[in-house]
Parts: C-alpha cells; sequence; structure tokens
C-alpha cells in the first residue's frame, strides 16, 4: 500500500532505518582481518615498504593482515580467472573485512600494477559480492613533492567496489627520504600520519564488519528482488 505522500514508494519493502536495527548484531570475537595490497614491482618498492609498516601497526593494534604479491598477476582478461594469482587474491579479499591499498604515483596516477589487482576484484560473484560493505584504507607514495591523484582515484575505486572508505589518507613526499638502510620508516609527521590512518581504518572495521549487511541493504535491490522473485513463481509451467 502506496503511503499518501509517497505515492512512488513500496510499502511493502520500505524499512525505516533504526538504531536498534543497525546495533542488532552481536560483536565478532576474532581479529579484524585487513588484506594489503600494493602498486609496485620494484626490488626496493616504497609502495611495499609503507604497506608493511601499515601491517606491523595493525598486528598491534590486534588486527590479522595479510600482503599479497602483486608479481605474476597477470593482465586482467589476459588470463582466465582460474589463474592461481587471480584466485589467490580473491580468496584474499573474500576472506578479508577490510583492506589497505598503497601505490605510487606515475604520471599522475595510480600504477598498472596497483589497478590490475582492483580490475581482477569481481562487483559479484554469484551472489557474493567480494568487497561490499568492507572498509578500506587509501595511500600512495611520492617520488617527489606531496600529491593526491592516487589516493584520490583509489576512492573513486573504492566507491565503484561499494567500500565503505575511511575519510582519513596518507600521502608520503619524497618516499625515498623517509625509510633507513633496513628498510624501516624513519620518525616522522608522514609516518605518525599512517598511524593516524590505519587506527581510523581498525575503529571502523570494528564498527562497520558485524554490520555491514544491514548497512548495505538497499531498497531497489529488495524492490527487483521481489520482482525477480514474483516473475519466477508466477510463471506458467512448460
Amino acid at each position: 500500500m502506496s503511503h499518501p505522500d509517497l505515492p512512488n514508494l513500496d510499502r511493502e519493502l520500505f524499512v525505516a532505518p533504526t538504531a536498534d536495527a543497525v546495533f542488532a548484531a552481536t560483536p565478532s570475537t576474532h581479529r579484524p582481518r585487513i588484506l594489503l595490497l600494493y602498486g609496485s614491482l620494484r626490488e626496493r618498492s616504497f609502495s611495499r615498504l609503507v604497506v608493511e609498516e601499515s601491517a606491523r601497526l595493525l598486528d598491534a593494534m590486534g588486527a590479522e593482515t595479510r600482503i599479497f604479491n602483486p608479481r605474476g598477476l597477470p593482465l586482467a582478461d589476459a588470463e582466465d580467472a582460474s589463474d592461481p594469482k587471480v584466485q589467490e587474491l580473491r580468496d584474499l579479499v573474500s576472506w578479508s573485512e577490510g583492506m589497505v591499498w598503497c601505490s605510487p604515483e606515475r604520471h599522475g596516477a595510480m600504477t598498472g600494477i596497483m589497478k590490475t589487482q582492483i580490475d581482477w576484484i569481481p562487483l559479484s560473484l554469484g551472489a557474493i559480492r567480494p568487497s561490499q560493505g568492507k572498509t578500506l584504507a587509501v595511500m600512495q607514495v611520492c617520488g617527489g613533492s606531496q600529491s593526491f591523484n592516487a589516493v584520490n582515484q583509489l576512492r573513486v575505486l573504492g566507491r565503484w567496489m561499494r567500500m565503505v572508505t575511511i575519510p582519513n589518507q596518507s600521502s608520503v613526499a619524497k618516499a625515498f627520504m623517509e625509510f633507513d638502510d633496513n628498510d624501516r620508516m624513519k620518525p616522522s609527521a608522514y609516518y605518525d600520519r599512517i598511524v593516524d590512518v590505519m587506527e581510523e581504518l581498525m575503529k571502523f572495521t570494528l564498527l562497520v564488519r558485524d554490520r555491514s549487511d544491514y548497512l548495505t541493504d538497499r531498497y531497489s535491490e529488495r524492490k527487483e528482488n521481489a520482482a525477480d522473485l514474483s516473475k519466477r513463481v508466477n510463471q506458467r509451467s512448460i
């Protein structure tokens, strides 16, 4: 039955959000699962070094982390999705509850290695959307002065992948100057910002992970699913 002020609304499928519904889920007790991706194959990859520092911080905050090595990952659609590296990446995405994406900026954009990884993450696998409702932190490393081109692009992709991209982000200028001879990040405002980003990612992941299904439940999709169900149930027998 339609509401008199909202004639286009299907009242049977309209559900007003409530605080009780948002916080109804029992909190999980396992460690938050975070997947970290980096965007360079260089032997001394600064995006990888930033990701490794981030993983150490997340581990200290109580997360379980895994870092995907993109070496050997084929270009999107160059191989079948059954390729072992593609399957490894997709399994890790399904395992994760949150992600960190860190890319170098190359020619004013993220690298092809970074984009290839994201391109191999499907919007859906059957009835499952692997990235929907999961948290995301975006970061970049710069060879010169600080820029935000890569993180801005990563935000667009995170939204497209239906992820909850946290407000904070990190851009490390002249990254080659920020690591010592042991490939550990030196104390700096850049390091402190990475601590901030990982802290915020953990908070958002703890807040979102048990209620991501509710947060991503959409009126339009409920309406579409109801129509499909009605069509299937009412079809004539052949």
